[in-house]
């Protein structure tokens, strides 16, 4: 009979980004990842767009049936300013992570070709990639800027801190995609947010309850002045002075039976840290499995198309 809890030690970074400036964002992530491994954490999670940015109140110069210039450019220094997998800045978030001795999911816009990504980068501890994971459908004009990533991008990843899964924002919203990570059994439902809104947290309460899973949402904090071009090229639509907020945070960690253990936090970037068991897992399972006792597979059922899907296919 095992007599020892299985502890971790877990954190969520709330932080902004430039999204036209991923060299200082890259330095930035680094200083967080530090802060979590000074709190002793095994498992850290960023924000979504975090790497990359979040340009959060631009329209891009997008009217229906028209585009224009100024926001082809705009587009163009975005673009500029993803990442590719495998790059230098890849290679350079690796080495970081390896240096922290942490595993990490950390959210990142990906430039893959010419389409760019909502994605999330899940590391382990040594700088391993351990799965990549790409925003099945962007949110309303979000649509304009981001592709869509398809079934070959929901891994299930096996971290040193536990079993990860990794949904982006409104996905959350989708409880086909939910069942199917529920199905998995995850030790962590890591969720990179930039919703801050006040519901967002009985969310994560209700996957916390039905996964049985600990929930570790991490969301953005972003004022106007974290970003560097001024209203000539990036005019948000809030407003354009320096303290105005564009996402105020809402980051938490959520026990498996619902529980906000630490956080909400809003208002200011922070990491938000707690210590969990593990086997808080298993006691929640106790009376509710909604993979296994609590699952009627002779009435409902799932089908998950998980093979990449190709334009083009060589025999």
């Amino acid at each position: 009979m095992n007599e020892s809890p299985i502890l971790r030690t877990v954190s969520v970074v709330q932080a902004g980004s430039d999204p036209f400036d991923t060299p200082g964002t890259i330095e930035k992530f680094n200083d967080f990842l530090s802060q979590a491994k000074a709190a002793k954490s095994d498992l850290v999670i960023f924000p979504e767009a975090f790497i990359g940015g979040y340009p959060k109140g631009v329209d891009f110069g997008v009217r229906v049936g028209s585009r224009d210039a100024a926001g082809r450019e705009l587009f163009r220094l975005y673009s500029d300013n993803a990442v590719q997998l495998h790059s230098s800045e890849f290679e350079t978030l690796r080495e970081i992570i390896a240096a922290h001795d942490v595993a990490v999911v950390v959210g990142v816009i990906e430039r893959n070709g010419a389409t760019l990504y909502c994605s999330t980068f899940g590391f382990e501890r040594d700088g391993t990639i351990l799965g990549v994971h790409r925003k099945l459908v962007p949110t309303a004009m979000e649509r304009l800027i981001w592709g869509q990533g398809d079934g070959s991008d929901l891994p299930i990843m096996e971290s040193s801190a536990g079993r990860l899964v990794s949904a982006i924002c409104w996905e959350n919203y989708m409880p086909l995609l939910r069942s199917y990570y529920y199905d998995a059994q995850p030790d962590f439902y890591c969720v990179s947010t930039v919703d801050d809104r006040d519901v967002w947290l009985p969310t994560m309460q209700t996957i916390a309850i039905e996964s049985r899973a600990f929930v570790l949402s991490a969301c953005q904090y972003l004022e106007r002045g974290m970003i560097g071009l001024d209203a000539s090229q990036f005019d948000a639509i809030q407003g354009n002075e320096t303290d105005k907020v564009l996402i105020s945070g809402g980051s938490c960690i959520i026990s498996p039976s619902g529980e906000a253990i630490a956080g909400p936090v809003f208002g200011k970037e922070a990491v938000v840290t707690a210590e969990i068991d593990l086997d808080d897992r298993t006691r929640g399972k106790f009376d509710l499995d909604v993979t296994g006792h609590y699952a009627r597979p002779d009435i409902f059922e799932l089908q998950a198309h998980i093979k990449a899907q190709k334009n083009v296919r060589s025999d």
